[in-house]
């Protein structure tokens, strides 16, 4: 078994989340196909303190781009769909033969269905049914009227809700699109293209190399923490792994300084050989795909990072919504921004160096903050006292 050194791995891990070199892409309907494909998925999240995850992750990639031209790529084009691969994800279109297999196992994996699927059949039928003769709803169109009381209308938010996940996790519906955030629905044959879903042995080694291209190298754990869903019993990765390991694609390595088994594809070797050169400063969303597992993290670059939104007040260390700073390959701090839209003003309430910054830091900092800066839309940007003071 061979062993590697752990920059090797670190620098092979940037290198496949297309953060070896942040801002070297122009966003086009091929290159957001490719890098997304590349990480597996982009997450989506609701926190808007400074912008939605999901724009902070692919800002972190290409530098300052156009949201309006982005959601063209995903709600006109659908390079993009929307569906769960950690979380709820963006997906790349061209993996929809293999989330095919995921939607159509969901029901009869996900047993928990059972009962409410026995005593919600009519609310079932009701919102598929209002979707295909009204064309895309959202979650509100089901919603009771609040004038109608609890006595009227056979509408309940709860079920119909429920409703719509099941049916969009199970691929008869999909996101049309979103305004505000807020997902609508339409018929999955009228928003997504015809495929046809992945053999389930298929698929099953189709995620484990998905997770290990995504990863580079992985540590055991790594492979059940990455790509969270479908959630899978761990006699069936480890089958997976196995054949992968039997045909040759893929092999057992060691990482020097880290302890359990680890494993790469064959094909990555050379560039475990000889990793890419890493270089830029760029900031991290908290749910970066870099960030998934944060034990992996750890491991690897040293940095232990929680988000802290749902931790009290009194209680953070570095603030509501920090981002991790990655430079020339390394994660050595956070700062804690906040978006004053109003003001077009940039805010940065904290920043934390993991050691005293030297100079190329400090320079690469400040540029990933303009760059920030210009992608939000800001004009100005205020930092507090310390060695940034001059540089933004």
């Amino acid at each position: 078994m061979r062993t590697f050194p752990r920059e090797h791995a670190a620098r092979l891990f940037l290198e496949r989340q297309h953060l070896a070199g942040p801002y070297r892409r122009t966003l086009s309907a091929r290159a957001l196909a490719a890098v997304v494909s590349d990480l597996g998925g982009v997450q989506l999240d609701s926190i808007n303190v400074l912008e939605r995850a999901h724009y902070l992750t692919l800002w972190s990639r290409f530098g300052p781009y156009d949201k309006a031209a982005l959601d063209k790529l995903i709600y006109e084009r659908r390079v993009l769909i929307e569906y769960w691969a950690h979380a709820a994800c963006l997906v790349a279109s061209g993996d929809l033969a293999a989330w095919g297999r995921a939607m159509a196992d969901y029901r009869r994996r996900n047993k928990g269905w059972s009962d409410w699927l026995k005593a919600n059949g009519r609310v079932l039928r009701r919102v598929e049914g209002e979707i295909r003769e009204r064309g895309p709803l959202s979650s509100s169109a089901f919603a009771r009227p609040a004038s109608q009381g609890k006595a009227e209308g056979w509408w309940d938010w709860k079920p119909s809700q429920h409703a719509l996940d099941y049916l969009w996790m199970s691929g008869r519906l999909a996101v049309h699109s979103r305004r505000h955030f807020q997902k609508s629905y339409d018929l999955a044959s009228r928003v997504l293209p015809a495929f046809e879903p992945m053999g389930r042995a298929a698929f099953l080694k189709w995620h484990l190399r998905k997770t290990l291209g995504a990863l580079g190298a992985a540590a055991e754990a790594d492979l059940s923490r990455y790509m969270t869903f479908p959630r899978m019993e761990a006699g069936e990765r480890r089958k997976a792994l196995a054949a992968l390991l039997k045909s040759g694609e893929a092999v057992e390595i060691g990482v020097e300084g880290l302890s359990g088994s680890w494993f790469t594809l064959v094909s990555d070797l050379p560039e475990l050989e000889a990793p890419p050169k890493v270089s830029g400063t760029t900031l991290l969303c908290p749910f970066d795909s870099l960030l998934w597992h944060r034990g992996r993290a750890k491991a690897l670059f040293g940095f232990d990072y929680k988000i802290e939104v749902y931790t009290p007040a009194p209680k953070r260390v570095y603030g509501y919504y920090t981002l991790p700073i990655l430079h020339e390959g390394r994660l050595v701090g956070r700062l804690d921004p906040k978006n004053h839209r109003a003001e077009k003003r940039l805010e940065v309430r904290a920043v934390h160096f993991a050691e005293k910054p030297e100079a190329g830091l400090l320079e690469g900092t400040a540029f990933a903050l303009r760059s920030l800066a210009e992608f939000l839309g800001a004009r100005e940007i205020t930092v507090p006292r310390g060695p940034l003071r001059g540089l933004v």
